[in-house]
Order: structure tokens, then sequence, then C-alpha cells
């Protein structure tokens, strides 16, 4: 039998479902590992660091993780009061702010990632590692799929100028 459009969109839509129940128990078990005092957010931070770049102004966090810039300064500061990050004044510009990682957040990134290693090993055990990477392999497809096409979203739905207004990130 031949899969129709809604058969397939009611596929997708369960899909996207899981996926996103996924990430909510993965996050709050993962929350319950954390050092104490670090959250799942200012982690995320950090970790940002690890695997994109090793600096980026507050606007191109809050575009990364897709939170409102206040709500990006927040996480900042609370980083910033703990010395896991720096921010400083961008020396090409007086308003822009550079933001980077301090060895002590790189230390706390890492202290994190092992205060969870007995909920990983209990996962290995429960999955297979091939399974695992496999899978793995196809979600960073998607999101690379759905990260370009956000991209090309925010490009489609920015207002019409004459000027070409630089990104923020």
């Amino acid at each position: 039998m031949v899969k129709t459009n809604e058969d397939m969109g009611m596929e997708i839509f369960g899909f996207f479902t899981e996926v996103s129940i996924i990430a909510q128990l993965s996050i709050s078990l993962f929350e319950r590992h954390l050092p104490e005092g670090l959250t799942h957010s200012q982690f995320g931070v950090l970790n940002w660091f690890h695997r994109v770049d090793d600096e980026a102004t507050p606007g191109r966090l809050a575009a990364a993780f897709q939170v409102t810039p206040g709500a990006m300064t927040n996480t900042l500061k609370r980083l910033e009061a703990k010395a896991l990050i720096k921010v400083e004044p961008d020396a090409s510009s007086g308003r822009r702010k550079r933001v980077t990682i301090t060895p002590a957040g790189r230390d706390m990134r890492q202290q994190a990632i092992e205060s969870a290693a007995p909920l990983l090993a209990e996962f290995v055990e429960a999955f297979s590692a091939g399974a695992i990477a496999g899978q793995t392999r196809d979600l960073a497809k998607i999101r690379e799929y759905l990260d370009e096409y956000r991209y090309r979203e925010s490009i489609r739905l920015e207002p019409k100028t004459d000027k070409k207004m630089p990104r923020s990130g």
C-alpha cells in the first residue's frame, strides 16, 4: 500500500514527538548529575565553546541557542560571576562584547561530563554502541538540515531594506 502525504506527515510528526520527549527526559536526567550550581543552559554555553568556536558575541550565542538576547545575557552574567567565561569589550567595536571560556569553564564542562558518567555507563549497557553511532550520524544530518532551514527562514523573514545588515554572529 502506498503511503499518503497524510500518512507521511503523521510519521514525521511522530518522529519529532519522540525526539522532543527524548530531549526533555535526557535534559532532566543530565541536570540531576550536573555539578552544584550549574544549570543545563549554562552547561550548554560551556559545551558550545568546546564544540563550535573559541569566542562569540552574546548575539551569536543567543541566535545559536534560539533564545532572546536578554535570556542569553542572564546566562552569561551567571557564568561570568562563577569565572567560567570572560565577557570583554570588542576591540574593533565600542558596543560589541566578546565572550570566551576560561580555563575554569573548560574544567567545569569536563567535570559535568564526568559527573554524568554513571548515567552514560547504564545507557551503554542498555543500547549497543554501534546502534547509537549510526543514529547519531542520522540525527546530525537532521540537525544540520534544520539549522540550515532556520538560517534560510531568518534571511527570508528579515525586513527588506536598502542596506545589507551584518549577521549578528
